[in-house]
């Protein structure tokens, strides 16, 4: 331990820190792969005014001290102060230990929130949790609240597995072990396929952390990684920072380049409307209305889970081919939806925190893509 460490007032210092002098929260930008802009944010703790300022020892300390529950608690407070103006279509995704959600302080800050639709709280397990079905009571209540669920190290080990298995959460971040060098080994570039199979199979997004090269951000995109982070793309900053320049470039240079780049079509431009239900069982009295073949099935945060026709049982989202972004080309969407078993199934199209906008009908997508060359220009 660095002797500034060792000889820090801890007791003194935790007990500033958790009443909320100098802890403050900065923002690192999360990055859409395939567009090349910012569609959320993760809060990330400092501490100000002190002689030690990396968070490592500060949580460290604060678990010896018995004041780990209150130093992660004051930290969410940070970090939820700019939520208010976050901006539009951008998540927020938090860090929590396992260890603390059933603590009185921890609990408190959700409730004060209220309404966590567009917060990702990531579970950042430093302290070995033996039994994950311990923490459903409080998983539940940040699920019934709107939250989605993220963790982080994925590919880290059995430990990192056994706990995506456990959780199936929303958000799987990749280790910056996984992902340093990774234009350089096949191996690590044949785990993150493997990691993006399995975040399919389970309805999850893939982010892909500590990128610090473009030769990474590359090979991260040509694998389908759909999101990124790192101090290439930009480093924590007050709020709310767009994606570095260089990386920008880096992806639009990526963009043009791509065969059928040059059409600028999205699914945007090709939706659809179907009537919404919140539960199956109200979808009958939709398809009362002759016109009406197909309806989506949302849950109560506004993601798609299902389609129904009047013919068949729900289809459920269960292939990343299924659900695309409403600003994704339509050539990357077809390309996508072909790999689905039930390929003629419709593309749900979400916004970027997730949420539902409408649908796209495979013949029509076929038939953008297939008449994309009439519409280039120079």
């Amino acid at each position: 331990m660095p002797a500034q460490e060792s000889a820090a007032d801890w007791p003194g210092m935790l007990r500033a820190a958790t009443a909320g002098h100098g802890l403050h929260a900065v923002y690192q930008p999360i990055i859409d792969v395939a567009r090349g802009v910012v569609v959320g944010y993760e809060a990330l703790t400092r501490f100000a005014g002190y002689p030690v300022r990396s968070p490592e020892p500060w949580f460290a300390a604060a678990h010896v001290h018995g004041l780990n529950a209150e130093l992660q608690a004051a930290a969410l407070r940070a970090a939820f102060a700019h939520r208010a103006t976050l901006p539009a279509n951008c998540f927020l995704t938090v860090n929590i230990g396992p260890e603390v959600l059933d603590a009185d302080v921890v609990r408190a800050v959700w409730r004060e929130q209220g309404d966590l639709r567009g917060v990702i709280v990531e579970l950042t397990e430093h302290v070995v949790i033996d039994d994950w079905r311990a923490l459903e009571p409080d998983l539940n209540r940040l699920r019934a609240a709107g939250a989605l669920l993220a963790v982080d190290d994925a590919g880290s080990g059995y430990a990192g597995l056994t706990r995506l298995l456990a959780l199936r959460p929303a958000m799987i971040k990749l280790d910056r072990a996984l992902i340093v060098d990774v234009d350089h080994d096949e191996a690590k570039r044949a785990l993150v396929e493997m990691l993006g199979t399995f975040a399919g199979r389970i309805d999850a997004w893939l982010l892909a952390e500590g990128i610090e090269r473009a030769g990474e951000l590359t090979t991260l995109a040509d694998l389908g990684v759909p999101l990124a982070q790192g101090y290439f793309l930009g480093r924590p900053a007050d709020p709310w920072a767009a994606v570095e320049f260089e990386a920008a470039r880096t992806l639009g240079t990526r963009v043009r380049t791509r065969p059928g780049a040059g059409t600028r079509d999205t699914l945007r431009r090709h939706l659809e409307h179907p009537p919404v239900v919140t539960d199956a069982a109200m979808a009958a009295a939709a398809f009362d209305d002759a016109a009406v073949d197909l309806v989506v099935l949302c849950d109560d945060q506004q993601r798609p889970i299902a389609t129904l026709d009047d013919r068949s049982a729900p289809v459920p989202v269960v292939s990343p081919g299924m659900r695309i972004n409403v600003d994704s080309p339509v050539d990357e969407a077809a390309l996508r939806a072909i790999t689905r078993t039930d390929w003629a199934q419709p593309v749900l199209c979400t916004d970027n925190a997730g949420r539902y906008v409408g649908v796209v009908r495979m013949p029509r997508l076929i038939h953008a893509v297939s008449t994309a060359g009439d519409r280039v220009t120079p």
